[in-house]
């Protein structure tokens, strides 16, 4: 039988069956992907193939299919190891907002570095606008520009005041989505707007750290009424990397690549290297300086601290 995982706990999966219903399931004996090092063999997402147990209402995981795509980070706890947020994803939304709290540009490049590695079709989301200073919204508007010019879409929502939720259903319908973002961004508040029915929990904001409190506590997939699926995912902190090659990480980042061809040297690594393209392009204006102490703490292999802001 065959079925998508909808929720991890750890030792149990809920799985969709095909015709829509829910499934208790289990690992058949210890269970590893090759190549993958993970506090979870089984990731939301994951196509897999199933038995029935003898009560006919548990199943046991027998298989994994191939996974089109995955986006990865470094485990909270286990520095070694690694955590499968989400599986066989169609659009990763990264819901960013100015502050209440903060998202730095060090995160969003992280996570948009790490979904070019894993091929993952990604989007901003700018919530909370309708409780912006123009102060703010002036920020906002710098930073979106940052990423559209790189070809991100970048969409101004507000899931309080539905602004702009329309069209972000129209961009999942019929498609697997998964939302992350900051302890607090509004991803649960956002999700209910896009569908009411499923009454996430959300909590207010601590005044007193400007961050969120964790509400989702797992990822977890629901099937949408207008036709796909959404992933919420645990709010994060930080975003570490995983398994970067140093040669490699400028490709994560289009706008270098773009340009990375007229460098002198085949192999720059756009750091010391004579007549580098990259580097021109960022006194010239045309690539962002944000975008390059990312790319830096990158490559010096400072994975977690993702305090980079648009003013430095």
């Amino acid at each position: 039988m065959k079925g998508i995982v909808a929720k991890s706990t750890g030792s149990w999966y809920v799985v969709y069956k095909e015709d829509g219903t829910k499934l208790d399931c289990r690992l058949k004996g210890k269970f590893r992907i090759k190549g993958i090092k993970s506090t979870n063999p089984v990731a939301v997402g994951d196509h897999v193939n199933f038995d029935l147990e003898n009560d006919k209402n548990t199943g046991i995981i027998t298989s994994i299919n191939e996974r089109r795509n995955y986006i990865i980070r470094k485990s909270v706890n286990l520095s070694k190891q690694t955590h499968i947020i989400a599986a066989n994803i169609d659009i990763a939304f990264l819901v960013v907002t100015i502050n209440n709290p903060p998202t730095f540009t060090g995160f969003i490049d992280r996570f948009l570095a790490t979904a070019e590695a894993y091929n993952i079709h990604a989007v901003l989301l700018f919530n909370k606008i309708d409780t912006y200073a123009k102060e703010e919204l002036q920020k906002l508007e710098e930073l979106a520009s940052i990423y559209t010019k790189i070809g991100y879409a970048c969409i101004q929502v507000s899931a309080t005041k539905k602004i702009n939720i329309d069209l972000v259903k129209e961009m999942m319908q019929g498609k697997t989505t998964m939302f992350s973002g900051h302890s607090g961004a509004g991803k649960s508040t956002l999700i209910n707007a896009i569908e009411p029915k499923l009454n996430l929990k959300t909590a207010a904001i601590s005044k007193q750290h400007k961050q969120g409190i964790h509400t989702t506590t797992f990822a977890e997939m629901f099937p949408l009424s207008f036709g796909g699926f959404i992933i919420d995912t645990p709010g994060i902190k930080g975003f570490g990397v995983v398994d970067f090659d140093v040669q490699e990480i400028s490709h994560f980042f289009p706008e270098f690549f773009k340009v990375s061809s007229k460098c002198k040297y085949n192999n720059c690594l756009h750091i010391n290297e004579p007549k580098c393209a990259v580097k021109e392009a960022i006194a010239e204006g045309e690539i962002a300086e944000s975008r390059y102490k990312s790319y830096l703490q990158l490559m010096e292999g400072d994975t977690e601290n993702y305090r980079v802001d648009i003013y430095g």
